[in-house]
C-alpha cells in the first residue's frame, strides 16, 4: 500500500471521528474569504468550542458514507470546509451566519445534525434558535407559571380575611 493511500485513510478516519463526535457540523464553500476574515472566524470557533478545517471533497464523501449519510455528493463541489460544533448544536452555525452577514462570501452547503444531513435552510434555522441555556430558562418559566397560579388561588382566602380584619380594625 502506498504512503499516500495510508495518509488519505487517516484523513477519512479523522473526518469520520470528528463528525461522529460533533453535536453538529456545517459544510461551507469558503471561496473569496481573505486571511484576516478566516483568522477571526477560526478564533470565534475555538472560543465556542468548535473546530474548522478544509478537506478534500472525495475524503469528506467517504467519511459521510462511513457514517451512513448518503446523497451528499451533489453538494461536494468546489472548495469545502467543515465547521464542527463540539459543545452545542447552535453556536457554530450562529458564528457562520454572522460571518455570512458581514462578508457575503461564505455559502452554507449543508449540515450534519444527529447523524443526518440537513439542508442549508435548516442550518440557518438552527442558527437562529436561542442558546440551550435560554431555552432551558424559557421551559422553567413555563413550568413555574401553573405553580404560581395555584399559590395565588390558595392565598386568596387568607388575603381576603386579612383585608377584612384590617378594615374592621380601622373602624
Amino acid at each position: 500500500m502506498s504512503a499516500n493511500l495510508d495518509a488519505k485513510k487517516l484523513v477519512v478516519k479523522e473526518i469520520t471521528d470528528k463528525l461522529s463526535n460533533a453535536k453538529s457540523a456545517t459544510l461551507v464553500d469558503f471561496r473569496g474569504i481573505n486571511v484576516e476574515e478566516d483568522y477571526e472566524m477560526r478564533k470565534a470557533f475555538r472560543e465556542s468550542g468548535g473546530d474548522y478545517k478544509v478537506y478534500k471533497n472525495r475524503l469528506i464523501s467517504r467519511a459521510l458514507n462511513n457514517l451512513g449519510i448518503a446523497d451528499c455528493d451533489k453538494f461536494l463541489e468546489g472548495n469545502t470546509a467543515i465547521a464542527f460544533s463540539n459543545d452545542d448544536e447552535v453556536s457554530i452555525p450562529k458564528i457562520l451566519l454572522d460571518v455570512i452577514d458581514k462578508t457575503k462570501k461564505i455559502k452554507i452547503k449543508f449540515g450534519v445534525l444527529a447523524g443526518k444531513a440537513i439542508d442549508s435552510s435548516s442550518v440557518e434555522t438552527l442558527a437562529k434558535l436561542p442558546s440551550k441555556e435560554i431555552l432551558i430558562a424559557m421551559l422553567l418559566g413555563t413550568l413555574q407559571e401553573p405553580v404560581r397560579k395555584v399559590m395565588r388561588v390558595l392565598n386568596a382566602p387568607t388575603r381576603g380575611l386579612v383585608t377584612a380584619l384590617d378594615a374592621v380594625a380601622k373602624k
